[in-house]
């Protein structure tokens, strides 16, 4: 009786995640028929079904998802042999999954990757934004291999490192009480209207820590998706909001409308750090992508 194939397994996983044949075709590289044809053979030779298959929808069975469980696990141990066979030849070399939460990916990535770049020539990086919750579900999972988000995390599985502080600062109208001010101090917002980022992002978190002890309202009839959506609703004169140091700097230095002031000693700030799995091997190589961080951030 033959092995089972770890492209059975692959096909099966992308159906699992798909949820349409064709779309788990296209993922795999196959034709439809193909992969249809292939997990019929596996479900044969398993001796249970693993898929439901109706028109218009496809599910998997109960056996079908624990087994599929067990595949995701069969195909992440299967891409670390690979990975750490790579990286004994070369540890400085191949692909390496990096994340970066939304609120620090477009401001840290331009100060970093030609470092990144030229001092790991040969390293492929493959960028990804996801906010922290399904960040840290896709590095335990081995879908990625390093998070840049802000600390601290569940660590469950994970090993991190700081790598940075970033200070927050503050975002007015410009003819805001506060706009001709050097610097301001956090019981200067009190009784401001705060506008936040949408749930699910950490930076909201952080921004209510940061005001909630000094009576500073949250803006209950709004939620933004995006740091970009903050800055241009303070400029409207709907309210202030604290933007990370980064997000203030460059290309984002310049808008119109607001007036951004550094927090006077002690500022708050937020840690920005580094997640992977404990037992990744590229070690080596995300030790030389967050030394470059550290270096340019810092």
């Amino acid at each position: 009786m033959a092995d089972i194939k770890l492209k059975d397994l692959r096909y099966l996983v992308a159906v699992a995640d798909a949820r349409h044949f064709g779309r788990a075709a296209e993922r795999c590289f196959v034709s439809q028929p193909t992969l249809s044809a292939q997990l019929k053979k596996l479900e044969q030779y398993l001796g249970v079904q693993l898929i439901e298959r109706q028109p218009n929808n496809v599910s998997l069975t109960d056996a079908g998802e624990q087994i599929v469980a067990r595949a995701r696990r069969i195909l992440e141990a299967s891409d670390e042999v690979v990975t750490l066979a790579r990286a004994h030849r070369d540890p400085l070399a191949g692909r390496l999954r990096l994340a970066l939460l939304p609120t620090i990916g477009p401001y840290l990535l331009p100060r970093v990757a030609q470092a990144i770049r030229r001092g790991l020539p040969r390293l492929e990086l493959r960028l990804y934004e996801y906010q922290t919750a399904p960040m840290l579900e896709k590095l335990r999972a081995g879908e990625l291999d390093l998070g840049i988000l802000a600390l601290p995390v569940d660590l469950e599985g994970l090993e991190a490192r700081e790598l940075f502080a970033e200070p927050f600062t503050v975002a007015v109208p410009e003819r805001h009480r506060l706009a001709r001010r050097e610097r301001v101090q956090v019981a200067d917002l009190q009784d401001e209207t705060l506008l936040l980022l949408e749930e699910g992002h950490c930076l909201r978190d952080q921004a209510l820590e940061v005001c909630s002890r000094i009576g500073a309202g949250e803006a209950q009839d709004f939620r933004a998706t995006s740091l970009e959506t903050l800055r241009q609703m303070v400029a409207t004169g709907a309210g202030v909001t604290l933007l990370p140091e980064l997000a203030t700097q460059g290309a984002y230095g310049d808008a119109r409308g607001i007036v951004v002031l550094p927090f006077g000693k002690p500022a708050p700030v937020r840690h920005v750090g580094a997640v992977w799995r404990k037992t990744t091997a590229r070690g080596p190589a995300i030790d030389a992508v967050c030394k470059l961080i550290a270096e340019r951030a810092g």
